[in-house]
């Protein structure tokens, strides 16, 4: 085999992660995550006005609450395919699109005039949501493997931020709107807003972002069409993993039946059913097809990866993003209850949550940089199963303010969690970073959609209880994770191949 430099070697890194710097690879970062900040801010933007929106188009309850399932219900499959044209087309191209087409459905949810407008459009910008995956990649070809995990968790960590400050800033822009345009409809001239923002982000990011440094190469997947894996163990363990993904959407469609929220008819929905089968079974035959040789002809050892560190990776943010979703939805209502609190000041105490995400998921990508991908996730791990049992304990009897610091404990190990997974992610296979982030990313919302279902059937102790459980998985599956180390191999496109340092 021959080989050639590493696409980092091969380029200077003279700079360090240095946030406040807006050169070379800082730039990127600094793109990247406002990129992402954007996605979310426009992906949330309805949270801040839901009582509005129903006022302004006479809602139900159940068409308001079917809202909320429609706005995460299209991103399961988004992030995968978003991951695998990120692998094809490159970041640069990808997210522009995301950001200047994700804003039409935003218009037209934000100028809606009836509720069937109003749910295609939420239900659409599920795409948005997904833009995540795509700085994944980006930022896996600009920072080498010492940083790579700091630079994914500022990323990541500020970029989610986009949901809170959605919520903090858009209800202030709609009361200008209705200032100075007149009437009770300021909620329209907001969410339009934000998604004239995006929109015109798009081409800022199109024309400052490259997809690698000057000189270095873009590694692709040899083909396109369904994720390769390099061996027949793993072709199986691939499709085990993408059933749940599957599972998670019926359990969605059930959600949205006369058994649910009664949006969709039963016989509509038993269409759905038979729909994700046949999907199922299509990319079942598909994957064979596309991994048809890992069947006859070996895969060359350096040339491998492991499924397994994939499986793995998306136990661990089925059990991190999962819960924060599903957690950041119901923590108001839970601090209310508990503790008879105002809608107000059970929303702030609740926020503290979401807070956490500028510095925790930073923190957990820094600490797997500096002592290490496995030892780091195992602690942050069993940090976030006893945060979650802590939480099931408290009840009206406790302090407010011991109430609140147990929800900051758990948060910063449920966000450092997640930074720490991306930490890994692009550590696996460089040319298939995308697909493997929209996998795992994929899980996230899984995990949210079983948690919240959970929700609907259990007390919000037994709610954080089962979470534990979840995490308490994850902590054992992380005993058969391998620490990333040496070098992973990457096809060029001449032909010959280079060696790219992952410790």
């Amino acid at each position: 085999m021959s080989s050639s430099p590493t696409s980092k070697s091969a380029v200077p890194t003279q700079d360090k992660l240095n946030i406040f710097s807006f050169k070379d690879k800082n730039k990127i970062l600094h793109l990247g995550w406002i990129a992402f900040f954007l996605t979310f801010f426009v992906w949330f933007n309805h949270a801040p006005f839901l009582s509005a929106i129903g006022e302004t188009l006479n809602l139900s309850k159940d068409q308001i609450k079917t809202l909320l399932i429609l706005n995460v219900a299209l991103t399961i499959p988004a992030r995968v395919i978003i991951g695998m044209l990120t692998d094809r087309f490159g970041p640069r191209l990808v997210y522009t699109a995301i950001l200047a087409i994700g804003a039409i459905p935003c218009f037209t949810f934000a100028f809606a005039q009836d509720y069937n407008t109003l749910a295609l459009s939420r239900f659409l910008l599920g795409f948005v949501g997904a833009g995540f995956v795509v700085g994944i990649r980006l930022m896996s070809d600009w920072f080498p493997a010492s940083e790579l995990g700091t630079a994914e968790g500022i990323y990541g960590g500020w970029g989610n931020f986009g949901s809170a400050a959605a919520a903090l800033l858009l209800p202030t822009v709609a009361i200008a709107a209705a200032a100075i345009l007149g009437g009770d409809e300021g909620w329209r001239y907001a969410t339009a807003t934000s998604g004239v923002v995006m929109m015109l982000y798009s081409v800022i990011f199109y024309k400052m972002v490259r997809d690698t440094p000057k000189g270095a190469t873009y590694f692709k997947p040899k083909k396109s069409g369904a994720m390769m894996v390099t061996s027949t163990g793993d072709f199986w363990l691939m499709m085990a993993f993408k059933l749940p993904m599957y599972l998670a959407l019926a359990l969605l469609a059930w959600k949205l039946s006369p058994e649910g929220v009664s949006l969709l008819s039963q016989a509509t929905v038993n269409i759905v059913y038979i729909g994700l089968t046949l999907l199922f079974i299509y990319e079942f035959v598909s994957s064979y097809r596309f991994n048809k040789e890992v069947f006859t002809t070996p895969v060359p050892k350096a040339q491998r990866y492991d499924f397994k560190q994939v499986g793995i990776l998306n136990i661990l943010y089925f059990a991190t993003f999962g819960s924060e979703l599903a957690v950041v939805s119901m923590l108001p209502l839970f601090y209310q209850e508990t503790f008879n609190l105002s809608i107000v000041m059970a929303g702030v105490l609740a926020s503290s949550y979401a807070f956490m995400n500028l510095m925790s998921r930073p923190g957990g990508g820094w600490l797997s940089d500096k002592f290490g991908r496995k030892i780091t996730l195992l602690i942050l791990t069993a940090g976030l199963a006893v945060g979650y049992v802590l939480m099931g304990i408290v009840d009206s009897t406790w302090p407010i303010a011991l109430a609140l610091l147990i929800t900051m404990f758990c948060s910063f190990f449920v966000q450092a969690g997640e930074g720490a997974v991306f930490a890994v992610i692009p550590l696996i296979k460089r040319s298939m970073t995308g697909q493997f982030a929209g996998m795992t990313g994929a899980y996230g919302n899984v995990g949210s959609v079983v948690y919240l279902t959970v929700l609907s059937l259990v007390s919000y102790q037994a709610f954080f209880f089962v979470i534990a459980a979840t995490a308490v998985v994850g902590f054992i599956a992380l005993f058969f994770l391998k620490e990333p180390e040496g070098v992973i191999v990457e096809e060029m496109p001449d032909g010959s191949f280079a060696q790219i340092q992952v410790s």
